[in-house]
């Protein structure tokens, strides 16, 4: 299975990107899934204009970026909270795309404050079913993500272990109990 975890902190210096990290590495060492990191950092997209319905109907510079989005089977979305929502660079990026549907999406957010981001976790819980993806109910808010992992997104807080845990076992239950095929009839 593709596995693409979409940092959405566009800041230079992103805290957030820490928890992506380290759910990348996490899911690399403990499943035979490919997992992928896409930073909302390294793709300049405009605001949106026409969304990219193909591979090959995206312009050049950023075919590398749709054929990932279009391979990914489930995504991982991590963001930081901006005036109780997700970050704007994650919208701009997923509005690129169609419809992920029936694709199984798990919800990350950080912020160095007490709340972890859970008022973002709250509007991704909407945005998600929006693009007919299936929302992992197991949400890992992560509050002072600053002290709970380093800038390489090694976790510094064994304490926060077990909620780490929790989330991973149930997106991967999610992911690979969901076939990302669309239906093709109804009987």
């Amino acid at each position: 299975m593709n596995i693409e975890i979409i940092s959405g902190s566009p800041r230079k210096a992103s805290i957030t990107n820490r928890l992506a990290l380290f759910l990348q590495r996490h899911l690399q060492e403990k499943t035979s899934h490919s997992v992928k990191l896409i930073d909302v950092r390294d793709w300049n997209l405009p605001l949106l204009q026409q969304v990219f319905t193909s591979v090959e109907k995206t312009p050049d510079e950023f075919k590398p970026l749709a054929e990932r989005m279009f391979a990914a089977d489930a995504f991982i979305l991590v963001t930081p909270e901006y005036n109780g929502s997700y970050s704007p660079a994650l919208q701009n990026l997923l509005d690129h795309f169609p419809k992920q549907l029936h694709k199984p999406f798990g919800i990350a957010t950080a912020s160095v404050g007490a709340m972890g981001g859970m008022r973002s976790s709250q509007q991704l819980l909407l945005l998600v079913p929006a693009l007919f993806g299936i929302a992992s109910p197991y949400l890992l808010v992560t509050p002072t993500v600053d002290k709970k992992f380093d800038a390489a997104g090694t976790l510094l807080d064994d304490g926060f272990q077990g909620s780490i845990n929790t989330f991973v076992q149930e997106f991967l239950w999610l992911a690979e109990t969901v076939h990302p095929e669309p239906v093709t009839s109804y009987n």
